[in-house]
């Protein structure tokens, strides 16, 4: 870091000499580069799966592994304690421990006796923490001091920059850095407010930084001095990032990197403004007006400290650790490491520098994963492959959320059923918006662009009286919030709703299973939502908004084509088909959606599940697929339904007219579905720590958790993923997968061009991706990508959750939902495993074909296997 000199006068007394250096910063590339340390943030609202390092796929995940402890001290690999317990419950294997070390070892240039070098590296392994007795010994002080003259040729990667308001922090003078995010996490929660707070930002509508500008200076939080600072800041936020990257004497070199380091140092609000510029279609303005306010407050706060004088670096404070390992783990004394010959005793210093604490994790996390892997394959080819397949009464299409994997199970063991699997917007690119609603919602991945709009209506005076009794309710619900808020009526709002809402409080306590029914029931029976049709015909361009509002006759046939020949059903239909889409019932809940399915965009499953089904019956349909080979018999009806995952059910959407075989199929799937939920809320039960009563009726223990505003844990979502498999179903059929593995249909036989493979990958499997990296990372990382415990949480600004009132806008997980309890982890920290069955030519071409894929597999960042479909033959793919 340069050690120039730098003033603490106004900006503009520097401005004529520091024109020539800002014109040459690019800020738009710094920033655009810099954003891809974290990643964009959704609102609570609509919070789905999002990991962490989505930008830094290029880079392997060890690599990032070790910026991340160089630059905020946070390790991604699981903890030892993790691992152990691991090892304990059968899941971590010693022998793939074994096996991994060999490997590694093999690709060192030993300059030791390998024996030796085994020797050290399994007693390392134990991660057995060198005690700090030893580390400040004098005995080991003096043996450093002997040694510093040696030579030790180490890796000689640049260790990312730190913000120097940090640097001052760690050197004792000032607790400037956490001051700084003390006033960006104000600014920041100002300026993203939905309408929770009763007075808006004053110039919120003009952009971040020209609203911070306007007010900064009367911020009572700053000195004088320090307002003073602020006063000619540049009207334009790039002029003043490049500003207060002079200022602070960044090297140009290092400005990306600086960048960087204060995206990560808060990195929920930081995505939550990166969503919203991309959102808008304004790229990264919004980050780029938070880096220049944040690197503006870190030269106002540090202007009289400067310059930063950098430590040297301490070779007596790196070797003592080195030597420290081979005196606990290889078993060496301080006399005899002195008789070892001078290239002897570098060989070991770099054989313990080389194997350091992140390279022990990761072998470890590889063992773990191996052990997994290695049940998975045991597990499937435990059962042969069943060629004759019997002619089911049902067919039931679900979303691939491992939630679905039980009650897909229990429900072929119930009857003559059989269950797909395939992503659950069921390949509808598109929007949807609910009866006499302003608002369209994309009911997609993140990754999916919405290319249609598709609403529900009803006839004009049906709407009318519709939205009358809705006005009513939210009038209502508007008026209390505003009392609540205003200062004279907050005083007597107490004593008129106190006693309705103390019986309300008392109720849910006693009875939360009927009272929380009661409160659904009562809203929707005042309401009385119609019944509704879709808009699935393409409308003209006057009614439309954005988008296109339904399909043309061509869409639609192509949307039900491509879904049904990508899971493999193009014949053999059965006379009841149904879509089923799913949703989560909690109550008291910020984190709701999460629960719901992630390929709708954080929402119900249930509306896509219907606006398929409603395409597939249509006759214009009927007749472009037959045309296409794929011919569905008239008396095959399908219907919609959705999969309530906290009490295990099946909802009826639409259930249009049926055909005497649909009838008498749909009879048999209702009289078998009470038994199928009664067996798998039984198994799911089973795993939700602090089940009172083990005899307890399955089915009102999981209604109870469902509506008890009070329970942390009404279920475990997606906690435990691991592995995703595409095949044919009778692959897997009759495998307990315990919750844990995402499942979708594939007939390669049906795939010749490998086209819908290559969708599955590029779709649903990057969706499972971030679902897995988020639960990993929320549960190797609590502190920092998790979101801690649920009972301390506070919604803010509308849009998130924090701890307290000061914190970052916590981007991951609680608690509750990877841990059984403080002690004990439930979800296994695992990197995703795809499992494909099909021949070795698809996956070479599927590697070729998709370099984006191809990369996180090599970088480690998803595991790969395939199985052959005529063999049985399992190959890893690395």
């Amino acid at each position: 870091m340069s050690t120039t000199i730098i003033s603490p006068e106004r900006p503009n007394a520097r401005e004529q000499r520091t024109g020539d250096a800002a014109a040459a910063i690019n800020v738009a590339e710094l920033v655009q580069n810099a954003s891809k340390a974290i990643a964009p943030l959704w609102p609570i609202a609509t919070f789905i799966a999002r990991h962490p390092w989505m930008g830094l796929e290029h880079l392997p995940f060890e690599q990032v592994a070790r910026r991340l402890k160089s630059l905020k001290d946070i390790d991604i690999y699981p903890s030892m304690s993790m691992l152990r317990a691991a090892q304990r419950k059968g899941e971590l294997n010693p022998k793939f421990l074994e096996m991994r070390l060999q490997r590694w070892l093999d690709e060192q240039q030993l300059a030791l006796p390998r024996e030796e070098a085994e020797r050290f590296c399994r007693a390392a392994l134990q991660h057995e923490e060198i005690p700090n007795k030893l580390l400040t010994s004098s005995r080991l002080k003096s043996l450093a001091a002997k040694m510093k003259d040696i030579q030790l040729h180490v890796d000689g990667e640049r260790l990312p920059i730190r913000p120097i308001s940090l640097l001052f922090e760690e050197q004792g003078e000032g607790k400037w850095a956490r001051l700084l995010d003390h006033h960006m996490i104000k600014w920041c929660k100002l300026f993203l407010d939905e309408s929770q707070a009763s007075w808006s930002l004053p110039y919120r509508e003009k952009g971040f930084y020209c609203a911070w500008r306007k007010l900064v200076t009367n911020d009572p939080a700053l000195n004088k001095e320090q307002r003073e600072r602020l006063k000619d800041l540049p009207q334009d936020a790039e002029e003043a990032l490049r500003q207060a990257l002079i200022m602070l004497g960044i090297p140009h070199g290092a400005m990306k990197d600086y960048l960087e380091a204060h995206l990560l140092s808060l990195p929920g609000w930081a995505g939550m403004l990166q969503w919203r510029s991309q959102m808008s279609g304004q790229a990264h303005l919004l980050l780029v007006d938070y880096l220049a306010i944040r690197l503006s407050l870190e030269w106002a706060l540090i202007a009289p400290y400067l310059p930063f004088a950098k430590q040297k670096k301490d070779d007596e404070a790196f070797l003592l650790p080195l030597l420290a390992a081979w005196m606990h783990w290889g078993g060496l004394t301080p006399e005899e490491w002195l008789r070892l010959p001078r290239d002897a005793q570098q060989a070991r210093l770099f054989l313990a520098y080389r194997f350091d604490k992140i390279v022990r994790s990761k072998l470890w996390l590889e063992a773990w994963e191996d052990t997994q892997e290695a049940q998975l394959k045991e597990k499937i080819a435990s059962h042969s492959l069943n060629s004759e397949q019997k002619q089911a009464i049902a067919q039931l299409i679900f979303c691939i959320d491992v939630r679905s994997e039980p009650f897909r199970r229990h429900l072929e063991q119930a009857g003559p059923f059989e269950t797909y699997g395939c992503a659950g917007f069921f390949g509808l690119p598109i929007k949807t918006r609910e009866l006499d609603s302003d608002y369209a919602h994309a009911s997609c991945p993140a990754i999916v662009e919405p290319l249609h709009e598709v609403r529900e209506y009803a006839s004009a005076a049906t709407v009318k009286e519709y939205r009358g009794r809705r006005n009513v309710r939210l009038s209502l619900g508007y008026m209390f919030k505003k009392m609540k808020q205003h200062l004279f009526a907050s005083l007597l709002l107490p004593e008129v709703s106190g006693p309705w809402l103390g019986l309300h409080t008392l109720a849910w306590n006693i009875a939360p299973s009927g009272t929380g029914r009661a409160f659904r029931q009562f809203p929707d029976n005042w309401v009385q939502k119609p019944e509704t049709e879709l808009s699935l015909d393409r409308e003209s361009p006057l009614e439309a908004a954005d988008l296109p509002v339904g399909f043309s006759t061509e869409e639609k046939v192509q949307y039900v084509y491509r879904l049904l020949k990508g899971i493999g059903l193009t014949s053999r239909f059965a006379p009841l088909v149904v879509v089923c889409g799913h949703e989560s019932e909690t109550a008291n809940n910020p984190y709701a959606s999460s629960l719901d399915c992630g390929a709708c965009g954080g929402a119900a499953g249930g509306f896509n599940a219907r606006v398929f089904a409603a395409l597939c019956n249509l006759k214009e349909v009927r007749k472009g697929l037959a045309e296409k080979g794929m011919v569905i018999p008239e008396d095959t009806v399908f219907i919609a339904a959705e999969h309530i995952t906290t009490v295990d059910e099946l909802r009826w959407l639409y259930v249009p007219t049926l055909s005497e075989a649909a009838q008498k199929a749909f009879e048999m799937l209702q009289g078998k579905l009470k038994e199928v939920s009664r067996n798998a809320n039984h198994e799911r039960l089973a795993k939700l720590p602090g089940l009172v009563r083990k005899k307890q009726d399955p089915l009102a223990e999981a209604r109870r958790r469902a509506a008890d505003w009070s329970e942390i844990r009404p279920e475990w979502g997606l906690a435990g993923n691991a592995a995703f498999i595409i095949g044919r179903r009778q692959l897997t059929q009759h495998c307990n997968f315990e919750g844990k593995v995402f499942l979708h249909s594939y007939d390669w036989r049906e795939d010749p061009s490998a086209e819908s493979l290559a969708n599955i990958i590029a779709g649903p499997v990057t969706v499972a991706q971030w679902i897995n990296l988020q639960y990993y990372a929320s549960t190797v990382v609590p502190h920092y990508y998790g979101s801690g415990s649920k009972t301390t949480q506070t919604v803010t600004a509308g849009i998130g959750v924090m701890q307290g009132n000061a914190s970052d806008l916590l981007t991951g997980l609680p608690w509750q939902s990877v841990m059984s309890s403080d002690f004990e982890m439930f979800h296994s920290p695992l990197r995703l495993l795809v499992i494909i069955e099909a021949p070795r030519q698809y996956i070479k071409r599927l590697l070729e074909d998709d370099p984006h894929f191809r990369q996180k597999v090599q970088n480690g960042w998803l595991r790969l296997a395939s199985i052959d479909p005529d063999s049985g033959q399992w190959e890893k793919w690395s």
